[in-house]
């Protein structure tokens, strides 16, 4: 395939960079890349090694001493140019997502136009990484707070977004003068080693050293476990399960470091009486079968008011039925295919289990076979009838199951029921009524840290700080402020005076 060839992609592949040189080891076994598509192999990659891991980590300490030095606009510079650089090749990028994990091209192509996006936003925040000045209760004092690179911060990513999600902690990273350690979802690494290229021509072209961006992938055990554990990593950024964010920051919280989580979602959108059901609709459909239902921010549950419950269910119904399956590349197609077998075998046991506790499947339910789905990684998005407090309900599916849970009286029902399980990242509801909307958006509303008022639970905008609470984690990346995670904070207080008084009226006298 041409546009393989184009990012840089070989039959065989190097698992680790500091950005300009790759490693040679080959001895750690290799990695066959699989597409969810046609069942083909696509390329390998070469595991790294823990030897692999040190001399990265090496080479970005040393970086870091350079690059933490660099003006901050002067690294939104090379950040810029990133952003264009990945523009030049953002339709072989998407497809190389799409071909690696099976989303819909258009998504695919949105998702590397959220990278671009990042670095502008983090172009304009490298002139804005600001402290405060505050009055000094002593006299000729001033007080002030700063913020100051962390060193090397660590990413590790899941699948589903294979290149947004990396971006929103790099970019911002890269401006607050870090260096950036890159591990990749071993389901997705030849879209890692693809941006590694394209960014390691940037860093060449303005004479950068090796070790501001690395990517290293390998076994958990080989490298993965060893990143948790290094003392010269300060910050960890996580996308994945609740199960792995627990290890993680038991890990990374054992030595005293930092993470950043952002796990499971279980997000719901609540349709009142009172909603506009044209509005709600499309929303719904592309929040929940939108990448296979494989988002963190996938739309999982409805709660319905009863007296639209049998109109909105009968037009989802339909709409389902028009949702066009297929091969992820034809761009008329909304949904492609899962990633894997195994994600298969997970979305069958969840039906299996909904139905054991009383569930009626309204649509689909079933593994799709026959010409062009040869796979075996398409299923039918599913519509369930569903009690909120069954356990499958309360679990995370990373698959394209809806559940369609009833409620009646005052919104506060409905909210009760949103806010009913461990995980808190998206959530929204449609509704007319000023009170409802209000309600939902009060202390007293939706638990999770994204809150939507007539738009779905899918498709956050980077202006905005992304993650969410409880099991989700409590990280934040991506806009607003979030960039101090990347810092660390320091006040400082200068004596300009002749007197050294001590602050609470202390006196001290020699």
């Amino acid at each position: 395939m041409d546009f393989l060839r184009e990012l840089g992609i070989e039959d065989k592949n190097s698992g680790a960079s500091t950005g300009q040189e790759w490693t040679k080891t080959k001895n750690q076994g290799e990695l066959e890349v699989i597409s969810p598509i046609d069942g083909r192999g696509i390329a390998s990659v070469y595991s790294a090694s823990g030897e692999d891991l040190e001399k990265i980590l090496r080479k970005a300490e040393e970086a870091f001493h350079f690059w933490c030095m660099v003006p901050a606009p002067k690294r939104g510079e090379i950040v810029r140019q990133i952003g264009l650089r990945v523009r030049a090749y953002q339709k072989p990028l998407g497809r190389l997502v799409t071909l690696e994990m099976g989303k819909p091209i258009q998504e695919s192509w949105g998702e590397v136009q959220e990278m671009i996006d990042i670095c502008d936003f983090a172009v304009g925040q490298s002139r804005q990484l600001w402290g405060f000045t505050m009055h000094s209760e002593r006299p000729r004092h001033r007080m002030y707070e700063q913020y100051h690179p962390l060193g090397i911060v660590g990413g590790i990513t899941t699948f589903n977004f294979p290149v947004a999600v990396w971006s929103w902690n790099a970019m911002i990273a890269a401006v607050c003068g870090d260096v950036v350690l890159w591990k990749p979802s071993s389901k997705t690494p030849l879209t890692a080693i693809a941006v590694q290229r394209v960014i390691g021509q940037v860093l060449r072209e303005n004479h950068f050293p090796e070790g501001v961006f690395n990517v290293i992938i390998g076994r958990g055990a080989e490298v993965g476990e060893r990143i948790l554990n290094d003392r010269r990593i300060p910050l960890i950024s996580i996308t994945g399960s609740t199960a792995l964010g627990r290890h993680v920051s038991e890990v990374v919280g054992g030595r005293l470091g930092r993470t950043i989580l952002e796990l499971g979602g279980n997000n719901a959108i609540i349709i009142t009486a009172e909603a506009d059901l044209k509005l709600a609709l499309p929303a719904v459909v592309f929040g929940a079968v939108g990448t296979a239902g494989q988002r963190c921010t996938t739309t999982r549950r409805i709660i319905i008011h009863d007296e639209v419950y049998g109109q909105f269910t009968t037009a989802l119904v339909k709409a389902y039925q028009g949702v066009r399956i297929g091969n992820p590349l034809e761009e008329r197609n909304h949904m492609g295919p899962l990633v894997d077998k195994a994600a298969v075998e997970t979305y069958l046991q969840a039906l299996d289990r909904v139905r054991k506790a009383g569930g009626r499947v309204l649509y689909g339910g079933k593994v799709l076979g026959g010409p062009g789905f040869e796979s075996g990684c398409y299923v039918a998005p599913t519509l369930a009838e569903a009690e909120n407090h069954w356990e499958i309900v309360q679990e995370e599916t990373f698959a394209p199951i809806l559940y369609l849970i009833r409620y009646s009286g005052e919104v506060k029902n409905a909210i009760a029921l949103h806010n009913a399980v461990p995980q808190g990242l998206s959530s929204a509801i449609f509704s007319n009524h000023l009170r409802e909307v209000e309600e939902f958006l009060s202390h007293q509303g939706s638990d999770c840290g994204i809150a939507n008022v007539n738009i779905g639970t899918s498709g956050a905008e980077i202006g905005g700080a992304f993650g969410g609470e409880k099991e989700t984690g409590g990280g934040r990346e991506s806009g607003s402020d979030a960039w101090k995670a990347y810092m660390r904070r320091q006040t400082n207080t200068l004596n300009w005076g002749t007197d050294m008084p001590l602050a609470q009226g202390i006196k001290f006298e020699l």
